[in-house]
């Protein structure tokens, strides 16, 4: 024990003696380990957003919505063919009237969407609108009229043009005076606006107050000139029943599609859970990714301590020769100099820590700055594997200037001196 508090006083009384090499040996490790908790706590941040926004939405709802025969709901060729437009006009209103009859299914709405010129007066705007059935507010729990009304199944069955505006559609066009009753055009057809929807904000990125809402067939005949719709959001009645209502799900599509292999699904069912569960499985992974690549930041800081450990080591050859002559053990060299190693390690990463967390507070604050409230947490997690990972580095890249220290004759080094 004697001889391991020796070393370590040595250690430290070596590290206080080169202050300016010790700082310049930490800059690798700081910035590795900087880099840990920053991407940690980064992730976490995105994470906890998008998974809340999807919470949003409702654990108990369940989605069905387009997909690319032939490809998975997620993979890279479905997402691509849909932004490189391709269409899938099969879904039709008529087949979410058939699942809506499975037990657990209760209110839901099927929908699509449409960018259009939506002019009031002087003023045009390239507009998103989304056509859907009555029953969206009922679904989507979050969506609330202020003024006016929501368009009824009758509005839609008689085609009528009429809109409910998003919050941020009614302050362009209209600013603090009252919309209900007004005309705007969309694609130069006039509608009547009959209610205005309360400030909503964004879901993932998406703002819902830059919305129009317009009846499902007045969209599809009036405007789009279709019969198809691109989406369905259905509310079940037992969520623990998610599962096998998204297995009766896809039972019903493949009857009313005529399809018997499930590759050539021309559509895909989503519970908000799994999407949820997915999410998480998708992030995990990306965090393993880039841990691993920050990695490489601590191995390059790593050797650059090795580097710096062994200049020291010829440097002070003397001064291990001496000790030896004294009766220092080779245990004992070796321990000195490993703790040189571990210390700079060490106060390396006690920086690191400090630094990612003020780099995370300010990108959290920035980040508010522009409307969205991301939290980026510097967890215990965190901060215990960028210490593992620092400490390992220490030890590994410390490990043979402090064998060649420890191997060394006295006679060798005092000759030498």
């Amino acid at each position: 024990m004697h001889e391991i508090i020796t070393s370590i006083k040595l250690a430290l009384k070596s590290l206080r003696s080169n202050v300016g090499r010790t700082v310049f040996s930490l800059t690798g490790i700081v910035i590795g380990v900087a880099a840990v908790i920053i991407v940690l706590s980064l992730g976490a941040g995105v994470k906890g957003f998008v998974i809340s926004q999807i919470e949003a939405f409702g654990s108990d709802v369940i989605e069905i919505e387009i997909k690319t025969p032939k490809t998975a709901s997620t993979s890279a060729q479905n997402i691509g063919g849909m932004v490189g437009g391709a269409q899938v006009t099969t879904l039709k209103i008529e087949d979410m009237e058939e699942v809506a009859k499975l037990s657990n299914v209760g209110v839901w709405y099927g929908g699509v969407m449409s960018q259009d010129i939506t002019s009031y007066k002087n003023k045009n705007k390239q507009v998103l609108t989304m056509g859907t059935i009555a029953d969206v507010i009922q679904v989507d729990e979050k969506m609330e009229i202020e003024f006016g009304r929501m368009f009824s199944e009758e509005d839609d069955d008689g085609l009528k043009q009429v809109v409910v505006l998003g919050s941020g559609i009614k302050e362009s066009f209209f600013g603090k005076k009252d919309a209900v009753g007004k005309n705007i055009k969309i694609k130069g057809k006039s509608f009547r606006v009959i209610g205005v929807l309360k400030e909503r904000g964004s879901v993932s990125f998406f703002d819902f107050d830059k919305l129009i809402y317009v009846p499902l067939k007045t969209l599809q005949k009036k405007v789009m000139g279709i019969d198809y719709i691109t989406f369905a959001m259905f509310k079940m009645k037992d969520e623990k029943k998610a599962d096998l209502t998204t297995v009766e799900m896809n039972e019903v599509m493949r009857e009313q599609h005529d399809i018997d292999d499930p590759d050539d699904d021309d559509f895909t069912v989503m519970s908000m859970a799994e999407a949820k569960d997915m999410l998480e499985q998708v992030f995990a992974i990306l965090n393993i990714l880039l841990l691993a690549l920050t990695s490489i930041s601590l191995i390059v800081g790593g050797v650059g301590i090795m580097n710096v450990m062994y200049v020291t080591v010829i440097e002070r050859y003397f001064e291990i020769g001496l000790r030896k002559s004294v009766g220092a053990r080779k245990t004992g060299i070796l321990a000195q100099f490993l703790f040189e190693a571990i210390f700079l390690t060490l106060l390396g990463c006690i920086a690191g820590v400090i630094i990612g967390f003020l780099v995370s507070l300010g990108a959290e604050y920035v980040i508010s700055k522009m409307g969205y409230f991301l939290e980026f947490k510097v967890t215990l997690w965190s901060i215990m594997i960028a210490l593992s990972f620092s400490s390992l580095t220490g030890v590994i890249f410390g490990i043979y200037p402090a064998l060649k220290a420890a191997r060394l004759s006295p006679m060798d080094a005092l000759r030498k001196e």
